[in-house]
């Protein structure tokens, strides 16, 4: 009685599929109900762009949900949350500034392609990408040269190329070598261990980046690495001593870009006071505090706030426009999100086999979850404000493209995929 009563409790396929298409609709109801707001409030004439906007967002977010759910084998909510995260970004975007979410909207239908594209490829040769860990670093490494060499200066960090008039940002796709970098590492632990730097060549190679980082004056950037590089340490690795030496030095390491760049202290001040300087460097985070005061818990309702006011209001302070309309509720939401987006990523990497998945599983989550995490608290002011994107929510191709090629290496990842040998199977 008590096994068959187990039984009736345990999900089953035709209770997890019912389960995403509900959750599927609901994100459908508050696309409408979102767009109808912006129309009504926003939009002095409706025409037939932007209702080919609309119409556009909706028809596209639910197709690749219904693709995915069919044709995965692995986590259809993946693609669920990143869809959830970016129309609360999207709507936003477009409320500010039209030609900026009909554009987006654009960049969001080409991503959708690059993520199915990579998922069927990775998927169907699963083999060929694992292990190539110095093709990936060379990779990454090519990445920030051609940067430092080619690249132009915007909001003082050298971090952007201009290709015939389309500006990208190689440090957002830097990301996806990376990742498969550290997999790739952790996949020949044994190899690399008897290599000449042996158990800090990780580390070593890693800070090389980092250096890069500097270089650029990509501080924020550097520090979600960082992130990635320690989580999965901590996730992997054996010497239980090394993450907790790179946190030391990763303390000192605050302490002499403080004692070394200008822009670090003056960031550090508008942290502690930015009232001393309110017209001028301190005066972002006062409006972005200004615009989450003003929202309370359920917002000023879309259309009928100032996020305007805030400068960068669509990409950097994208958190604090979306708490003044849709409230602190809506930014608790989008947190949830996040979390839930690490947990899957969590429980992926637990259930695979493969210690390369594995690992891209946690390397995957872990940029994800600390570009959250930088964003939301440095609007916050909970830590010293830093210029980087959010996953899926913040304006930008080269994020948003970046994000979601991430999400694929994700969704396979999800995919069993049995596997002999590695480093779990070690003793």
């Amino acid at each position: 009685m008590k096994t068959d009563f187990l039984k009736r409790q345990e999900p089953t396929p035709m209770r997890a599929k019912q389960a995403f298409a509900q959750t599927k609709w609901l994100l459908f109801l508050f696309q409408f109900l979102a767009i109808f707001l912006v129309y009504l409030f926003q939009i002095k004439e409706i025409n037939q762009q932007s209702l080919l906007f609309g119409g556009g967002l909706l028809l596209v977010s639910l197709l690749s949900l219904t693709i995915v759910h069919g044709v995965t084998k692995g986590d259809s909510y993946l693609l669920l949350i990143a869809n959830m995260i970016f129309s609360i970004g999207i709507i936003m975007i477009y409320r500010l500034d039209p030609d900026r979410g009909e554009r987006q909207l654009l960049i969001y239908l080409a991503s959708l392609v690059a993520f199915f594209l990579v998922t069927f490829v990775l998927r169907h040769s699963p083999k060929l990408w694992e292990g190539h860990t110095f093709f990936y670093y060379g990779m990454t490494i090519f990445l920030f040269v051609i940067t430092l060499a080619f690249g132009v200066t915007l909001g003082g960090a050298r971090n952007w190329l201009s290709i015939a008039g389309i500006r990208v940002q190689p440090s957002e796709f830097a990301k996806v070598p990376f990742v498969l970098f550290l997999a790739s590492w952790y996949k020949n632990y044994e190899q690399h261990e008897k290599t000449f730097l042996g158990r800090i060549s990780l580390t070593v190679l890693v800070y090389i980046l980092l250096g890069l980082f500097l270089l650029q004056r990509e501080l924020g950037t550097a520090a979600v690495f960082f992130a990635t590089l320690l989580t999965t340490q901590i996730a992997f690795e054996r010497h239980r001593w090394i993450p907790v030496a790179n946190f030391v030095l990763a303390i000192i390491g605050l302490y002499a870009a403080y004692q070394l760049f200008g822009h670090v202290r003056v960031r550090f001040a508008m942290w502690q006071n930015p009232w001393q300087d309110f017209n001028d460097k301190g005066y972002q985070i006062i409006q972005a505090l200004f615009a989450v005061a003003e929202g309370s818990f359920f917002g000023t309702g879309i259309g009928l706030g100032h996020p305007e006011s805030i400068p960068l209001a669509h990409s950097d302070f994208i958190f604090a426009s979306v708490i003044e309309e849709m409230g602190s509720f809506m930014g608790i939401c989008l947190i949830l999100l996040f979390v839930l987006l690490l947990y899957r990523g969590i429980k992926i990497a637990m259930q695979q086999e493969r210690d390369f998945y594995a690992a891209a599983a946690v390397g995957v989550s872990s940029i994800f979850a600390s570009q959250a995490i930088i964003m939301f608290a440095g609007v916050l002011k909970v830590i010293p404000l830093t210029g980087i994107t959010v996953p899926f929510l913040t304006y930008g191709g080269s994020s948003l493209l970046s994000s979601f090629l991430l999400l694929a290496i994700l969704q396979v990842c999800s995919e069993h995929m049995p596997y002999k040998g590695g480093v779990h199977e070690t003793k």
